[in-house]
């Protein structure tokens, strides 16, 4: 049985500007129904990587498709069939959020005809409503990021790329930015660049981390369903102690005081720390672990050694 076509493949895809490499030999692979993260300090690859997956930039080397076929071969397909939020949204301040959004799907090329209904489902989509007839200049920043998602969404694309899209918004704006983008998964193809590790861990399947242009990560978001605690105690203690307990499946010496204890899936911690005290073992400290996300995402961004120069 012939495997599906995914939404988007990049197939060795790099990119080069004035005889520098920014971006060298990816291959990535997404399909509907899945949200990717793009992971990356400042200055990791993230926004050109975006630009090539949007059709706004040509690879140099390898190549970009959209369900099979070549974004560079045929660049009318990204304004009909990807929807795109650079970091900064491309707003007109004196229009307001319909006239804006009427504007863009003729852009996209919706037929004349269906431009009203695009627009009502977009605003109704990314919670517009109550300002669809303010100014855009009018707007705080979470309602600004959210036209520009409406704009990127509005004409049903396969694939949807969004370059940090929750930047500079507050506790709340970033959650229900999030809240978003999760939904948006269930029907496109959606590719979210940032650098913060939460926005990943609430809206994404999987990840790819990005470091000097290269792609170092890539994998599920929730690979580990284990529970990972360090722990502090009194005694001094050999892993089998550790593995004695039921719960427990690995343990690691950190220092003769500290351990990195990890629990079988579905443990509770309370009865965990309860069995660690009924043995004895002296607990004095017990905290969670660093995710398995965050310590690869810090492990690669304290790798400084870039890539030699193609």
């Amino acid at each position: 049985m012939t495997a599906p076509v995914p939404t988007l493949a990049l197939a060795h895809a790099g990119r080069r500007i004035a005889g520098r490499t920014i971006v060298r030999a990816l291959d990535l692979e997404l399909s509907r129904g899945e949200v990717l993260g793009l992971l990356g300090v400042n200055g990791a690859g993230k926004t050109t990587t975006l630009r090539m997956m949007a059709g706004v930039l040509a690879p140099t080397s390898g190549c970009v498709r959209l369900d099979g076929e070549d974004l560079h071969e045929r660049p009318e397909l990204g304004r009909r069939r990807i929807g795109y939020l650079p970091e900064v949204p491309p707003l007109h301040a004196e229009l307001d959020a319909e006239e804006y959004l009427a504007f863009c799907a003729r852009l996209h090329a919706v037929p004349r005809g269906a431009v009203a209904s695009a627009v009502a489902r977009a605003i109704e989509r990314c919670g517009l409503g109550d300002v669809r007839r303010r100014p855009l200049g009018a707007l705080s920043k979470g309602y600004r990021q959210r036209v520009g998602v409406a704009q990127a969404i509005l004409h049903e694309p396969d694939l949807i790329v969004l370059d940090e899209p929750a930047s500079g918004l507050d506790p709340i704006q970033a959650l229900n930015l999030r809240e978003l983008v999760r939904s948006l998964g269930r029907d496109h193809a959606v590719v979210l660049s940032t650098h913060v590790l939460p926005d990943v861990s609430a809206c994404c399947d999987r990840v790819a981390i990005l470091h000097h242009g290269e792609l170092r990560h890539a994998g599920n978001v929730h690979a580990s369903s284990t529970t990972s605690l360090r722990v502090g105690v009194s005694r001094v203690l050999r892993e089998q102690e550790w593995r004695a307990l039921p719960m427990v499946v690995a343990a690691e010496s950190l220092d003769p005081a500290h351990w990195r204890v990890e629990l079988a899936p579905g443990s509770a911690i309370d009865a965990f720390s309860a069995a660690v005290v009924a043995h004895g073992f002296g607990l004095t400290a017990l905290a969670a672990d660093a995710p398995p996300l965050e310590s690869v995402f810090l492990a690669i961004a304290a790798s400084d050694a870039p890539a030699a120069a193609a």
